[in-house]
């Protein structure tokens, strides 16, 4: 990593960077000698733009996951769904010999990346309604196998009840809340990709309406929620006919709903 100068690691933690020291080394590293490029950096990310599209990129699951401006960033506690979703593929590979898995509502692909990264012989698709999501998640995935629509419309009916593995990161943040959460958040990312409605689960009730039919017998669909919110999903899949549980990872300050079609 290319030593910081201290000068822009002040300008960073003058602007609230808890990680400034690291982040003015990553801006160089980006900024590859230009001096220009680097100042140009260094004043977004003062004025609160996310760090991982000023970067290209985003680590997430011992990747580097493409990112574009104007894209739902990955976040850290998001790499336990995308894990136990390479878990479940790669089990579903063995018993059968073949595994489809599905990014819904993909953003960036990181979790489709982490999976096919982990699972190279799975097949793995993405969808995403937002057309620049889809533009970037095709940087990390199969374009081809990258789609734009509402959730599974864009699907091939080939893969209909065939999905060993849906890892689903929908937006769950409460319309209400959305004024709270961190300014490069609110500012810097599309607001689709952050509002789940006056409860944060309106995605997660016509997930769980339309889920069980691209489910292959036995395949499972993980979705993020929040603590709060995760108890209320499971039984949102319960009553669409699944065996819902919650997991969680208290390291990664994670919460995800595990739902297997019988």
């Amino acid at each position: 990593m290319i030593p910081a100068e201290p000068s822009l690691v002040a300008r960073l933690r003058a602007a609230g960077c808890v990680f400034a020291e690291e982040e003015a080394s990553l801006l160089s590293e980006a900024a590859a000698g230009d001096a220009g490029v680097l100042e140009s950096l260094v004043a977004r990310r003062v004025a609160g733009e996310p760090l991982e599209p000023l970067l290209g990129w985003a680590e997430f699951g011992g990747l580097r996951v493409r990112v574009l401006p104007g894209v739902f960033v990955p976040r850290r506690r998001t790499e336990f769904l995308a894990l136990r979703a390479a878990e479940l593929a790669e089990a579903a590979l063995v018993a059968r010999g073949s595994t489809i898995a599905l990014d819904l509502c993909c953003g960036a692909g990181a979790i489709g990346a982490v999976v096919a990264s982990r699972v190279p012989a799975a097949e793995v698709w993405a969808t995403d309604v937002d057309e620049e999501a889809v533009r970037c998640a095709r940087l990390n995935l199969p374009p081809e196998r990258v789609l734009v629509g509402d959730l599974f419309a864009p699907l091939p009916a080939s893969v209909r009840g065939r999905i060993d593995v849906i890892a689903v990161n929908a937006p769950y943040v409460p319309t209400a809340e959305i004024v709270r959460m961190p300014v490069e958040a609110r500012l810097h990312e599309p607001g689709i990709a952050l509002d789940g409605g006056a409860d944060g689960l309106d995605l997660h009730r016509r997930i769980a309406a339309e889920a069980v039919q691209w489910l292959a017998p036995g395949g499972v669909l993980l979705i993020e929620a929040s603590e709060r919110q995760a108890p209320v999903s499971a039984g949102l899949f319960s009553a669409a006919g699944m065996e819902a549980v919650v997991e969680s990872s208290e390291e990664l300050a994670a919460t995800v709903v595990v739902a297997r079609r019988a």
